[in-house]
């Protein structure tokens, strides 16, 4: 019997799937989970704004009784009105399997050696930070999600105000009314978490949309300056130790960016880039297709420098 554990299976797979891009090695690129510190997709999520206290008529409190008793159980609270933008998962227990024999490997001629290691030092985390169509991005689509939060703190009230009505007209009612009462609240609920859930799905599914966008240039960007230095193996900083400035390539890698994408297209408040045709020509943050015409963005060629030499050794 074998243990496998299913975060180490994961990144098993993950690894075996990468094909190599030309002669740029990116190890373990971070995008921009490391970027705003979350896990998951990989995807340009904004952080949710923190609530500043406890909402009004939590449970417990005066404002939940006539959600009580028109359901007959506590109110509903706004987490269940509003779904939050990133499911949370525990971590899986070890697969304890039983492998198939394993199989003969067979002798390996001897191949061609693999040339010098060239290195070079890259910081996606610090390329966003500087992005000036990340950092567009990010202001929007934070909005849109500050005022889905306001949107479901207003229909929470309203709710709580349908709650407190039928609980003072409830003993005036026949049991048909109250049943019929009843069932009106609950497909309000049930109606409130389905749009509120396609409204964090469409947030969700533009910053996928505004990051493949990013991503894509970076990557043509950093393999054309790596290209240009005489790299052939670019390293994320963030698992260097140490180095000096004369491997890092995020500063150029920025300035072409920024050069070239300065701004990202965002499809409009509530549509899913699904629905959205994209424009034909330069990119433009909340451009329509009769907006805005854009083309897609052309890396230009950089300018060849001096490939990097390792430095001294007790400098690393």
């Amino acid at each position: 019997m074998i243990n496998i554990r299913h975060d180490m299976a994961r990144r098993m797979a993950a690894h075996f799937s990468l094909i190599p891009a030309l002669t740029l090695v990116l190890v373990a690129w971070p995008l921009a989970g490391q970027a705003q510190g979350q896990s998951g997709n990989g995807w340009f999520v904004p952080q949710p704004p923190k609530p500043s206290g406890p909402p009004a008529g939590a449970a417990g409190g005066p404002a939940g009784q006539p959600a009580a008793a028109v359901t007959g159980g506590p109110p509903v609270p706004p987490e269940e009105v509003m779904p939050t933008m990133e499911p949370q998962q525990g971590p899986l227990p070890p697969l304890q399997v039983q492998l198939p024999p394993m199989p003969e490997i067979p002798p390996i001629p001897k191949g061609s050696a693999t040339p010098a290691a060239i290195v070079g030092i890259l910081s996606v985390p610090d390329i966003l930070r500087v992005s000036t169509a990340y950092q567009q991005a990010d202001k929007e689509l934070s909005a849109r999600r500050s005022k889905l939060n306001e949107d479901g703190q207003k229909e929470q009230t309203a709710l709580r105000d349908l709650g407190q009505t039928f609980a003072n007209e409830r003993a005036k009612l026949t049991p048909e009314q109250i049943r019929a009462r009843e069932k009106e609240y609950a497909d309000r609920v049930n109606d409130s978490r389905r749009k509120f859930s396609e409204r964090a799905r469409v947030i969700q599914e533009a910053g996928q949309y505004v990051m493949a966008q990013i991503e894509r240039v970076i990557e043509q960007v950093a393999q054309q300056v790596a290209a240009s230095r005489g790299v052939n193996l670019v390293l994320n900083r963030a698992q260097v130790l140490g180095t000096t400035a004369d491997f890092d390539l995020t500063p150029q890698v920025a300035d072409v960016l920024n050069k070239i994408l300065p701004s990202v297209v965002i499809p409009p408040d509530g549509i899913s880039p699904n629905d959205f045709k994209a424009p034909v020509a330069g990119p433009r943050a909340n451009a329509t297709p009769e907006a805005t015409p854009a083309s897609t963005a052309t890396v230009p060629p950089v300018k060849p420098t001096s490939p990097t030499k390792p430095p001294p050794p007790g400098k690393h």
